[in-house]
């Protein structure tokens, strides 16, 4: 009895060791999203995309002395800034972290960085934020984004709606900084471009009736409606109340309207619709589709890929400076987003490793052929998708 109780404590010792050893090469990462809220069907493929990203580093062996990403998740809500502060703040003094992959939506995005990020030296790559505003925030080199900006996105959905013909509009946004900074890009571009707006109005999520939105939409007119609002908010109830009022039949939509929610609600009922999103033509998006399909993960879901190349940043950046600490990597995640150096695509991170252990360099692709300018955010290039049959269908890019 003796000796199979001493036998029992050295056990429990060493696997105690060894569990603790694990956790003290453990490296967390937030993942901060809305899992609820305005965008929460967006997100489950959004955080499995970058926590393939994470076991991907992790099952190499090859971060740190191999290091052991844990990713932690929480809940930005996508419009409560104040919820989405907490969080990240949770995360930084509680939990650990040593950078966020988020925030998602603009708003929450931009109050995580100043209240949580910057005071604390935590950085950040959102896969999603795409506020023009963002481009200015004061952010001490901490922030980055691998979705382009809406000052670009309203200049290309605006492009396609008057190369189709389209020369006068109604335009609704969701009454924050995504909506209103989209709006205005839109705007300026549909109108430099000789288009008509008849009626710009914001519009509140949340809300059971979007009726007498639509009514002063309708009142103003226009060969389609842009919705620049979300897609399991009040973007889809004001294209709800178009189609039971018969106010509109054509609507372009922007990217957070774009989604499988989307397409389950209203199916043929808005056939030639269109829309943009970040995308572009590369070689790593079938991959990454590849390999997050052979994962259970939608690979073509919106922003998966963005999400994925997110953490993969800041996870190499952290090879590069050979030190998990955001002072001392965030200088490095323009060296290893851009050329010179080795193009790394999807399931290519053990090669990274390996390349930078040996001191070269890289040249991070990704799943969405990622190139950070400006302050740290993708330079941009976009899908532009159609409703036919009921089906989201790309039918080019810009």
């Amino acid at each position: 009895m003796k000796k199979l109780l001493m036998a029992t404590t050295a056990t429990a010792m060493l696997a105690g060791a060894a569990y603790a050893e694990s956790h003290e090469n453990a490296i967390k990462l937030g993942v901060i999203l809305g899992f609820t809220g305005p965008i929460e069907s967006l997100t489950p493929a959004m955080a499995a995309g970058a926590e393939m990203a994470m076991s991907e580093v992790t099952d190499s062996g090859k971060l740190l002395g191999g290091a052991m990403i844990e990713p932690v998740r929480a809940d930005s809500t996508c419009v409560d800034s104040a919820a989405a502060t907490a969080a990240a703040e949770r995360l930084i003094t509680s939990e650990g972290i040593k950078g966020i992959m988020g925030a998602d939506c603009s708003g929450v995005t931009g109050a995580v960085l100043a209240n949580a990020a910057v005071p604390n030296g935590m950085v950040m790559i959102s896969p999603s934020a795409t506020s023009p505003a963002l481009s200015e925030a004061e952010d001490n080199g901490l922030f980055f984004r691998t979705a382009p900006s809406d000052a670009r996105q309203g200049a290309v959905l605006a492009q396609i709606l008057l190369d189709k013909g389209i020369n006068s509009v109604a335009v609704t946004y969701t009454n924050n900084d995504y909506g209103k900074g989209f709006s205005d890009a839109f705007n300026k571009n549909f109108t430099d471009g000789g288009g008509e707006v008849t009626l710009t109005a914001a519009h509140e999520d949340g809300k059971a009736d979007y009726s007498a939105e639509v009514g002063a939409l309708a009142s103003a007119g226009g060969d389609a409606l842009v919705v620049l609002g979300y897609v399991d908010q009040g973007g889809a109830g004001i294209i709800q109340a178009s189609l039971d009022t018969g106010a509109f039949d054509l609507f372009a939509l922007g990217d957070g309207m774009v989604g499988d929610s989307l397409t389950e609600r209203f199916g043929s009922d808005i056939d030639g619709a269109i829309a943009t999103i970040a995308g572009s033509e590369n070689e790593g998006g079938p991959k990454f589709a590849e390999m997050a399909g052979a994962a259970g993960i939608d690979g073509t879901a919106v922003y998966a890929g963005e999400s994925y190349d997110a953490a993969a940043l800041i996870l190499l950046a952290m090879a590069a400076a050979n030190s998990a600490e955001p002072g001392d990597y965030a200088g490095k995640i323009l060296d290893v987003a851009n050329a010179p150096g080795e193009v790394i695509l999807p399931g290519e991170l053990d090669k990274a490793l390996e390349i930078l252990a040996g001191g070269g360099e890289i040249d991070y692709a990704g799943a969405t052929g990622v190139e950070l300018v400006g302050p740290g955010e993708a330079a941009g290039s976009y899908a532009e998708y159609t409703i036919e049959d009921g089906a989201l269908k790309v039918v080019g890019y810009h």
